[in-house]
């Protein structure tokens, strides 16, 4: 087995990608969509965008893979960034580079792998948009280009987040070393640690905005059936899943976080109770008007949702403890809706 190369430019590019602040962020709905479509384009079993750091290459969006990142030693990716062009593979037994790389002989058993190196503004290969399948393949000079168009919107989203306002203040709020604590490694959500760490940033620009700081405290239904009859790793599927569909229905700046097992909490700046509600009911039918794909198998999936909107003065585990309170009401009253609790504690 070649390990993948530095490029004689790595301080240089190791710096661009630290600087997009991209590394241990949560999963965003548009590269997501873009890695789902580019499947399906493709009919090849993963897509990934993989950011090459220094010792390991880590996925910033991911579809048919459940592993969040893998050492940089054994990428492929890493040799597509070192050359800087598409590094396309049709089998990978038969390519001495890869013969006996561990992930050709063994899981996921890569054989074909096309990537498509991304870029950042100054020019500095960061990562690659890549197709993988346990098949051998190629591509047609018209599918080639059309994975380096793909390639072009991956990047242009990645350069234009590094400039958002929201990668601005995720700089101001936590290093990152520290990220790497607070994103969860299965759905790729932000966790309940990073939920305290960011509580009062949230609280604080809500109300210095002249706007309210609503909760969604969510859980999924009957979710001990799907483990049970499907097993667990339809449950991590689902929960991925549900991670995706309610991250597409809350909007950029909102915080989902993955509180634990099947329970998440949703942070929102609204206007007032009828928005939230709105935002709640969007969330709410993102999981139940679509089953979940595990599989051979389509389960059925609901969410159940208390909300609540914080009072003055109110700390973050009191204002989670009456939404977690309009979350048992839903339950209660037989699941798959919202309530939304009331204001007196």
């Amino acid at each position: 087995m070649l390990k993948a190369p530095c490029p004689a430019n790595e301080p240089q590019r190791l710096q661009a990608l630290d600087e997009l602040e991209l590394l241990d962020t949560p999963a965003e709905q548009y590269l997501d969509t873009l890695v789902r479509l580019t499947r399906e384009l493709f009919q090849v079993e993963t897509v990934l965008i993989s950011l090459i750091d220094r010792d390991r290459q880590w996925f910033k969006a991911r579809i048919g893979l459940d592993l969040a990142e893998t050492p940089r030693d054994i990428s492929f990716c890493g040799h597509a960034v070192a050359a800087s062009s598409l590094l396309l593979i049709e089998d990978a037994r038969q390519d001495p580079r890869f013969a006996d790389n561990p992930v050709v002989t063994g899981a996921p058993f890569i054989r074909f792998y096309a990537g498509q190196p991304l870029y950042s503004r100054e020019g500095q290969a960061i990562g690659t948009l890549c197709l993988l399948h346990p098949e051998p393949g190629t591509l047609s000079l018209p599918e080639r280009l059309r994975l380096r168009d793909l390639g072009t919107l991956a990047e242009g989203y990645l350069q234009l987040r590094g400039l958002s306002q929201q990668a601005q203040k995720l700089r101001q709020a936590v290093s990152r070393e520290q990220r790497k604590a607070l994103v969860d490694p299965l759905t790729q959500l932000w966790n309940r640690a990073a939920l305290g760490q960011f509580f009062a940033r949230e609280l604080h620009g809500a109300r210095d905005n002249g706007l309210q700081l609503g909760v969604l405290y969510a859980d999924l239904d009957h979710f001990k059936q799907i483990n049970d009859r499907y097993g667990h790793a339809a449950g991590d599927q689902v929960l991925w899943q549900s991670a995706r569909r309610m991250s597409a229905a809350l909007r950029p700046d909102d915080l989902l976080v993955r509180l634990g097992g099947e329970e998440f909490v949703a942070l929102v700046t609204v206007h007032g109770l009828d928005e939230l509600q709105r935002i709640a009911e969007r969330v709410r039918r993102s999981i139940a008007e679509t089953p979940m794909q595990v599989g051979e198998h389509a389960p059925q999936v609901t969410l159940s949702i208390g909300t609540a909107l914080a009072l003055p003065g109110e700390n973050q585990a009191a204002l989670l403890e009456r939404a977690d309170r309009a979350l048992y009401l839903a339950k209660h009253q037989g699941r798959d809706r919202t309530v939304h609790a009331p204001d007196a504690t």
